[in-house]
């Protein structure tokens, strides 16, 4: 899965069985699934999307996804598209404003349009032709970006190119909770950060990535442990690397993260690379 290709920000994945659910961060991103269909748990919210639909992520997430229909005959086959700040922001310096939107999820599924489909055909043609990539690749990305911010893509995406909009000042404390994530993080210093005041921040962060900056924290900070315990069987010392004050704390929602305590899944993790190791 995530095969990077020679046109810029496009990645490729493709998977022969539906799969165990993963535990990830999607960077900001457009996905469309070319066959099969894929799940995704973002905080509270379960989506699903497949060849009728695309999926966006407008801000860094936390998930949990799933793919669901793969087999050898009809493997999952997904294309991915970084999206690029800039691009989008110059596309839309170009584009008539838009009225003022209430929060917003940066997150979601929106059916495809045939006009959608035909400039995600033509980025993808480039793979059979890469001396043509570093001449047409930015308008035909360009063309991608414009198709999504014609339909029920736009509002978000539109939001995520203005530098003073409220996704953008999300994405400023989102940012800061990535590089900062072993830290205390009081609501007031995001809030500070976001450049809104706390009840306002805590809305918008919760429309945006639905859970609380608490909830992101901690996900974060499981999932770094865990990180961790792929090559340690040092429970307490991964969860001191990551911020909790107690060991026991930490195991506690470690296994209610991952459904089993850090000791046991850390061990059960190690033997499934060192028998990756060894089959190579």
């Amino acid at each position: 899965m995530g095969l990077e290709t020679p046109t810029p920000r496009v990645a490729l994945g493709v998977s022969g069985a539906r799969g165990t659910p993963v535990r990830t961060v999607y960077e900001p991103m457009v996905c469309m699934v070319l066959q099969g269909a894929k799940q995704v748990m973002i905080g509270d919210q379960l989506l699903r999307y497949d060849a009728a639909s695309c999926f966006v992520a407008s801000v860094e997430l936390p998930a949990t996804g799933c793919v669901m229909e793969a087999s050898s005959e009809r493997p999952y086959v997904v294309a991915t598209l970084s999206l690029d700040g800039d691009a989008l922001s110059s596309l839309l310096a170009e584009l008539p404003p838009a009225p003022p939107s209430p929060p917003l999820a940066g997150f979601g599924v929106a059916a495809v349009t045939p006009e959608l489909l035909d400039a995600w055909d033509h980025l993808l043609a480039l793979l059979d032709a890469p001396d043509d990539i570093p001449y047409l690749a930015p308008a035909r990305e360009r063309e991608v970006l414009y198709r999504l911010l014609q339909r029920g893509h736009g509002a978000m995406l539109r939001q995520v190119g203005r530098a003073d909009s409220r996704l953008s000042q999300v994405r400023r404390a989102i940012d800061w909770i990535r590089r900062h994530y072993d830290q205390a993080l009081p609501i007031g210093t995001l809030a500070e950060i976001a450049g809104m005041s706390v009840p306002s921040f805590h809305r918008h962060f919760k429309a945006a990535t639905a859970m609380s900056q608490l909830q992101y924290q901690k996900t974060l900070r499981q999932q770094a442990a865990r990180r961790l315990l792929a090559s340690s069987s040092d429970a307490a010392r991964a969860a001191y690397a990551v911020g909790y004050e107690s060991a026991s704390h930490f195991s506690r929602e470690y296994a209610r993260f991952f459904g089993a305590p850090p000791s046991q899944d850390g061990a059960r993790r190690r033997m499934v690379t060192a028998d990756t190791i060894g089959a190579i």
